[in-house]
């Protein structure tokens, strides 16, 4: 089995978030299996987990919305993990009186964090919802932001990088709005989005490299099949081939020759944000988007499982997963595999679902919990949810 990096969860209290008045919840390292019936708040607990990382949770929800609907307008979260770096209290949420600007704020063992970035000095979280299900059939957009928040569990300037490339690019789509012929203005930003663009591009790229190697660990017969993957974009084809210096000039020209374009375009038109990840079934040879649903799951599960293992390696912390109704979309063959991966990985492991038969095998193993409208609830077994936490 894996080395235990930590670090896990070991108690969790929300004020105030969605359908969760107050809850203070023990938890144990390992597996932790929440069911109840739909809208009872077991993704409402995955995504308060999920801001423990940077970004907007799992819902990429407006922090504002998720305040307890009754509420003054504000949350807060706060988080016990305990792991190899010991003890570690971080508190994070939306005060009212912030109305809903400045985004949220975090402290970390009682001391305010400059910003949200910080949090990957202590913990990873890597989460698969069945939103994500349409990943490899719907628009380039949603495969961008995957790949950037897979990159951002590796790399924790990643996030930085893309939120000072998307300020560029807004203020370069606003000059071509204005029809703006201000030649410095233009190369003033067009400098930045080069060096910002092609930053990410190989932070991309070196993701993907990465990941390919881990994929190549996974057995070819295995439950959840390799995939081959590849990077579609300008930038990044150019990083494989190409002094990142060059690369970074050769942006830069074109941003610059391109503006009459773009002008009637209405906005910037090349770039990493145009980018896209391709995904291959590799047994079958296929395409991602023209497999079946089942093995689509079983692709992304695969993808999941080797970038958590990747994450785990090169931050040294084993991630979190979030695992969102996982169970009811896989075979018994494979919900068995996928759990003994992951009890294989140490890592702690929330999955959610309606019916708590489909997790049984894990009965003694893992963890379950009862979720109803708000509370929660301990089971002794799968038909016990008497001992309120």
């Amino acid at each position: 089995m894996e080395t235990i990096c930590g670090p896990y969860i070991s108690r969790l209290t929300l004020t105030n978030y969605r359908n969760y008045v107050s809850l203070s919840l023990a938890l144990k390292p390992g597996l932790v299996v929440l069911s109840g019936d739909n809208g009872a708040g077991k993704t409402n607990l995955l995504e308060a987990i999920s801001l423990l990382a940077p970004g907007r949770g799992l819902r990429r929800a407006p922090y504002a919305d998720v305040a307890h609907n009754g509420g003054d307008g504000g949350f807060t979260l706060h988080a016990r993990l305990d792991g190899s770096q010991g003890e570690v209290d971080i508190g994070t949420g939306l005060m009212a009186a912030d109305g809903g600007e400045g985004g949220r704020r975090v402290r970390i063992n009682g001391a305010p964090a400059r910003n949200a970035d910080e949090l990957l000095q202590w913990l990873r979280v890597i989460w698969l919802t069945p939103a994500m299900d349409t990943l490899f059939t719907g628009p380039a957009g949603e495969r961008r932001r995957f790949l950037d928040r897979l990159v951002l569990s590796i790399d924790s300037a990643h996030g930085q990088r893309a939120l000072t490339y998307e300020r560029a690019m807004r203020g370069r789509n606003r000059l071509l709005a204005e029809n703006s012929r201000d030649s410095a203005w233009f190369e003033a930003i067009e400098t930045q989005l080069a060096e910002t663009g092609v930053a990410i591009a190989a932070a991309r790229t070196e993701l993907v490299r990465l990941l390919i190697a881990k994929i190549e660990q996974l057995p070819g017969d295995g439950p959840f099949p390799q995939a081959d993957i590849t990077l579609a974009g300008e930038l990044e084809t150019q990083i494989d081939t190409m002094p990142a210096v060059d690369v970074e000039e050769a942006f830069r020209h074109r941003l610059a020759t391109e503006r009459e374009r773009d002008r009637m375009a209405g906005r910037t038109l090349t770039g990493p944000h145009r980018s896209d990840l391709i995904v291959r079934h590799r047994p079958k040879s296929m395409p991602a988007e023209l497999c079946s649903t089942g093995e689509q799951k079983a692709l992304l599960v695969g993808l999941i499982l080797s970038h958590a293992r990747l994450t785990g390696e090169i931050s040294g912390l084993s991630p979190i997963l979030l695992l969102d109704e996982i169970a009811a979309h896989l075979d018994p063959g494979r919900r068995a595999a996928l759990f003994s991966i992951l009890e294989d990985m140490n890592c702690q492991a929330f999955m959610t679902g309606t019916d708590a038969a489909l997790f049984s095998s894990l009965e003694g193993r893992a963890q379950f919990l009862s979720v109803d409208h708000g509370t929660i609830k301990a089971c002794r077994d799968l038909s016990d949810s008497r001992d309120t936490l």
